[in-house]
């Protein structure tokens, strides 16, 4: 496909601040797309925009009500449309843990933003997406959603949640001209928390996959093909990005 592959599109990237979300902003807007940066931290979001190409940053708590109106109609106001939404924000100001020990207010922040603001999300991107005639939307998984993680109860459910709305969403809004994938990340090297990865950390990581080690831009690679054009005939899956992990259990079990 010739030219930018997003050229003429709007997208909202959620937790874009840091991280994957911030790999697939910066790959969006360097595919021609323009791009609404969103998460808490108006420094690092503000970098992000500024490296997005045509993009802008907006501040916002996707716990808090109103918030996913707020970024849709940000987006439509300053570029014209909505056609891309990326639910990427999860929560990590909260302590999970099995389902004995995760106390309510943890497991409801987790779910407020890891799932049902995805959903809302979603409400509120979709009418805006039908009045483009097109809509794109990718949530990022995880395989904690597809099988048990110790320590995780909360997270798991929600990203359990999260790969049901999207079958949800593909199936009911597939007349629209709105399709709705899945990205399922495997472990994904970050920043803050792999910044000082010791040797045998290393291995042990490395041994969870056929392949190498995860980083942003693999997700952003994905994500980027499953919202462009090239991807009108893929809707309703779950695309796992996981070096092989998800397929065998490579050296360890992971």
């Amino acid at each position: 496909m010739a030219g930018p592959r997003l050229d003429g599109e709007v997208a909202i990237v959620t937790g874009s601040t840091a991280g994957i979300g911030a790999e697939i902003a910066r790959l969006f807007g360097a595919e021609g797309a323009k791009v609404v940066v969103t998460g808490r931290d108006q420094e690092r979001g503000s970098a992000v925009a500024a490296a997005s190409g045509d993009a802008e940053f907006v501040a916002a708590d996707l716990a808090e009500a109103g918030t996913p109106e707020r970024l849709v109609s940000a987006a439509v106001s300053r570029f014209g449309c909505l056609t891309i939404l990326v639910n990427n924000a999860v929560t990590t100001d909260v302590r999970d843990g099995p389902v004995t020990r995760v106390a309510d207010e943890d497991w409801d922040r987790i779910l407020a933003v890891d799932l049902t603001a995805a959903a809302r999300m979603c409400r509120a991107a979709i009418p805006a997406m039908g009045a483009a005639g097109h809509g794109s939307i990718v949530n990022i998984s995880s395989r904690a959603g597809q099988r048990g993680s110790p320590g995780y109860a909360a997270y798991a459910a929600s990203k359990g949640g999260l790969d049901a709305l999207t079958r949800s969403v593909a199936v009911d809004h597939a007349a629209d001209g709105i399709r709705c994938n899945t990205v399922s990340p495997g472990y994904i090297l970050s920043e803050r928390r792999d910044a000082e990865l010791d040797d045998e950390r290393r291995r042990r990581l490395e041994a969870m996959h056929l392949t190498r080690l995860g980083q942003p831009l693999d997700v952003a690679y994905a994500v980027l093909y499953l919202a462009s054009r090239e991807a009108e005939f893929v809707t309703g899956i779950m695309l796992p990005i996981d070096g092989g992990s998800s397929t065998a259990r490579a050296r360890t079990l992971g």
